[in-house]
């Protein structure tokens, strides 16, 4: 896999998932619920579980069927990212990083924040590949490698964003986007940035997500 260049990193954070477009006045005025045929009163967390997060099922490293929001995502803070076990290029450096978030999140992985890392070459990647890959990073429960058919990881990766606007560099695995995303799914709060950040600046980011709090540190 190819190092990931500077376009493609500004290609991923200039692609916004999981917020709305903004609209003008005339636009909005225009898209009244009366002026708009088969209009939903839908809660913005159901909007945007509807546009970015398809009940798709899935398998995990350990040969479970979880679903892809129902398990993964929904009431969780997360920080996902994309992969492939037989990598050259920069999927060894993020995941090895990920290992030193890991470690800094201690007893919180797996209790309120999740790592999931989905992989680009699931017709590789079966569930036994991608155990003996969490194996080798010694993984700990709370951090789930993920594959399922071509088709629905295709989807995953669309819907999350991890996609170049040049559709002949998209189409090439190795040029993938080296990036994480991460958020508050109850909050609905999301960001993304390098995965090859310093680990205690993506613990940092993952805790601006991570609030409101009372004064012991505890989410209210």
């Amino acid at each position: 896999m190819k190092s990931m260049n500077r376009r493609s990193m500004v290609a991923l954070l200039g692609t916004t998932p999981l917020v709305g477009g903004i609209l003008t006045l005339g636009e909005a005025r225009a898209q009244t619920p009366a002026s708009v045929p088969h209009f939903e009163n839908i809660a913005p967390r159901e909007r945007i579980r509807r546009r970015y997060f398809p009940d798709l099922m899935l398998t995990t490293h350990e040969g479970k069927k979880v679903g892809f929001y129902d398990d993964l995502i929904k009431d969780k803070i997360v920080i996902m990212n994309f992969m492939y076990a037989k990598c050259d290029g920069i999927c060894p450096g993020i995941t090895a990083n990920l290992v030193k978030v890991q470690r800094l999140l201690g007893d919180r992985l797996g209790r309120d924040i999740f790592i999931n890392s989905f992989t680009l070459k699931p017709d590789q990647d079966t569930p036994e590949v991608l155990k003996r890959y969490a194996d080798t990073y010694k993984a700990k429960p709370g951090w789930t490698f993920v594959t399922g058919s071509p088709a629905d990881m295709e989807t995953v990766r669309r819907k999350l964003g991890f996609t170049d606007p040049d559709p002949v560099r998209d189409a090439d695995k190795t040029n993938h986007i080296g990036n994480i995303r991460y958020g508050n799914e109850p909050l609905q709060r999301w960001g993304g940035g390098p995965g090859m950040s310093k680990p205690d600046w993506i613990v940092k980011m993952v805790s601006w997500v991570d609030w409101p709090k009372n004064g012991k540190g505890e989410r209210i």
